[in-house]
């Protein structure tokens, strides 16, 4: 998902609903999943057939996969750690997911959307307990704080993302300071905390056939 280029709002129309991948323009009629509702493609306006088991379970494993931009030998390693660890496999794979340092940043609200989090993370803008990080897929632990590097805080682009984030619900596992662009998290959320609309035991499923 980080290196491929297909436009990403024609992976929303593919999923059947927004991924929010695009920012402000998912919220404006400009978003391509309101003018066509139907899957991208010469054919995608052809009648489409009932899915089988296996493809609902496939396709709620690609809208997951797709949302936090993980590719599919990241988000199977997700798995196998998910069915390792101790729980509930399919909530412990959304924590594994939330808790990425990419997807901490957009939550924040430091980033208007994952794949311009993702950006910020790997061009070095976002330090972790005052340590410059640009590793999108690391794995930030309760405790830990996330902050904009000074260097770049008045960069536009950082600052028009702020700006657009500024509605967005800050999740209760999370705490942020607009003042210093600092936040922290406070623990590893937990199902009810997850606004990520899936069926993440369709994609258990999926991987236990």
């Amino acid at each position: 998902m980080a290196t491929q280029g297909t436009p990403v709002c024609r992976l929303c129309r593919r999923e059947g609903e927004k991924l929010y991948l695009k920012g402000d323009k998912c919220f404006s009629n400009k978003c391509p999943v309101e003018k066509r509702r139907y899957p991208p493609g010469q054919h995608g306006q052809a009648r489409q057939q009932k899915l089988s088991d296996y493809g609902v379970q496939l396709r709620e494993k690609q809208k997951m996969r797709r949302i936090y931009g993980v590719r599919e030998g990241q988000f199977r390693n997700y798995m196998k750690e998910a069915i390792r660890r101790r729980g509930v496999t399919g909530e412990t794979l959304l924590q594994l997911l939330e808790m990425r340092l990419d997807n901490v940043v957009y939550r924040l609200g430091l980033a208007s959307s994952r794949p311009q989090a993702r950006q910020f993370v790997g061009h070095g803008h976002i330090l972790v307990n005052g340590r410059r990080v640009d590793i999108p897929s690391y794995i930030v632990k309760p405790g830990e704080e996330i902050e904009i590097a000074e260097s770049v805080r008045s960069m536009p682009p950082l600052l028009a993302a702020i700006e657009s984030a500024g509605g967005r619900a800050l999740p209760a596992w999370l705490e942020f300071d607009a003042n210093k662009m600092r936040g922290s998290v406070l623990s590893v959320p937990i199902r009810d905390e997850i606004d990520t609309d899936v069926q993440e035991s369709l994609i258990v499923e999926f991987y236990s056939r």
